[in-house]
């Protein structure tokens, strides 16, 4: 079976337009794709063939009258499964809530539903979405559509498998140190993080990252990633952070580039650095001022508030119900552990700290629109594997890989991973873009811009996975 997996939701949303196609139609070719392929890769772990398609004959019939709820009425999606979905578990990666339900959809997803998207299944994560790779004790190890002996990167690494595999057009996941940028960069999409707020929260599971964590979009396009945003953004009286007032226009056409293409002295993959060398010289050539720098914080600082928050965070979720531990992984009991000797006093350290980062990096704004890095500083590695034990023939530790993308999460600012090329070997490579705070619209207005000469997006061909 051979599928044209390049299909964007633009594409999409103008042939149920026009009638050439019908929401049952791209379902049930869905579905297909996910027969067919999915076995191979792992990246779904719950699917509701019956109600999707329920779903997308009731969207038919409200296209048929004129009524359709949005463009992407119809359009299937999938959810990371760190979110509620009404009629599906939300297990978070982990044993121990495998027959955790909830009645009601968390607000994005309510959202997507208002808006008429037909929601196929969840896709897989890491246990609690705290590593860069994806694999639990409950569901196993999800692969990349590029080379299914290597990984998508996590946490929302099931998300990425399923849109860039052709199974979806696009999904929606969640970015708590750049959970969705390096999956995206991994597999070749662009990967969305929002400002703080703006794609409010109510109803999901406990915020163990505090606001560090946002949900986010994957998907094909710049274009793609406009229509998700369109749906999802805007305040809610559940969330107080969703009232903020977006960043101010730039004022020249002409952007202001912080060009940082290594933190410190940490390994960068020398494809990865050449690539993006590269697109910081495009972007120079259109006329930026693209000026290259070194990291602007300390990486000291930034790994203390995640090593403390994010471990105190587990600690707190298994502390509040115990029989998590006997459930939970070595990994997460490990985390957890560490967390226990978190003082009181440590964790109120880290939040003034997140303040400080916050304050630099909006100070650093007031001198320019954007900084750009690699969205990640290694290339694929084992698919079963953690994290890339030797970065540009360098050891390498759990967070090196992961290096460009935590601090946007702690300075709760906007960022995307845009493809710009691939290694010898044909792996995707993505160039990282992050502006100020509430410059949401801003900063897709310029990946939209920068990315109008581009090819379309350029995909894995399944039929040669064996």
């Amino acid at each position: 079976m051979r599928f044209n997996v390049a299909e964007t939701l633009e594409g999409l949303a103008a042939e149920l337009e026009n009638g050439q196609a019908s929401s049952v139609g791209l379902v049930e070719r869905a579905f297909q794709r996910i027969e067919a392929f999915d076995s191979r890769l792992n990246s779904f772990v719950a699917l509701d063939r019956a109600s999707a398609l329920t779903a997308a004959k009731e969207s038919d019939e409200r296209r048929s009258r004129g009524h359709a709820h949005s463009r992407l009425d119809g359009i299937p999606i999938s959810v990371k499964d760190n979110l509620h979905v009404a009629g599906f578990a939300t297990t978070w990666g982990s044993r121990a809530l495998k027959d955790h339900h909830r009645a009601k959809d968390e607000l994005p997803v309510a959202r997507l539903r208002r808006a008429g998207m037909i929601i196929v299944g969840k896709t897989n994560v890491p246990e609690f979405t705290l590593e860069g790779y994806t694999r639990n004790d409950l569901f196993g190890v999800t692969r990349n559509p590029w080379n299914p002996d290597l990984t998508p990167g996590g946490s929302s690494g099931g998300a990425a498998a399923s849109v860039a595999a052709g199974f979806v057009p696009a999904a929606i996941g969640t970015d708590g140190g750049g959970s969705i940028r390096r999956p995206a960069s991994h597999t070749g999409l662009v990967g969305y993080k929002p400002s703080i707020g703006r794609w409010p929260r109510a109803d999901g599971l406990p915020a163990i990252l505090t606001d560090f964590e946002t949900v986010g979009s994957l998907a094909r396009t710049i274009e793609d990633t406009l229509l998700l945003d369109a749906i999802l953004r805007g305040p809610d009286p559940r969330d107080w952070r969703s009232a903020y007032a977006p960043a101010p226009a730039w004022p020249a056409k002409a952007r202001r580039i912080l060009y940082v293409p290594r933190f410190g002295l940490a390994p960068v993959d020398p494809e990865v650095a050449s690539q993006v060398e590269a697109f910081a010289r495009s972007l120079s050539s259109m006329g930026h001022d693209v000026r290259e720098g070194e990291v602007f914080f300390d990486l000291e600082v930034a790994a203390r508030i995640w090593r403390v928050v994010s471990r105190a965070g587990v600690a707190w979720l298994i502390g509040e119900n115990r029989a998590y531990e006997n459930l939970a992984g070595a990994s997460a009991r490990a985390m957890a552990e560490d967390g226990r000797t978190v003082s009181g006093a440590d964790y109120l350290g880290a939040l003034e700290a997140v303040s400080g980062l916050r304050r630099l990096v909006g100070e650093l704004f007031e001198g320019a629109d954007l900084v750009l890095t690699p969205t990640v500083a290694a290339l694929p590695w084992a698919a079963d594997k953690p994290y890339p034990d030797r970065i540009d023939g360098k050891p390498a530790g759990p967070r090196d890989h992961a290096i460009f993308t935590g601090w946007v999460n702690i300075a709760g600012v906007p960022a995307l991973n845009i493809p710009i090329g691939a290694s010898r070997s044909g792996l995707p490579i993505g160039a990282h873009l992050v502006a100020a705070f509430g410059a949401d619209d801003q900063l897709l207005a310029f990946a939209r811009e920068i990315s109008a000469a581009a090819p379309p997006p350029r995909l894995p061909q399944l039929e040669t996975i064996p």
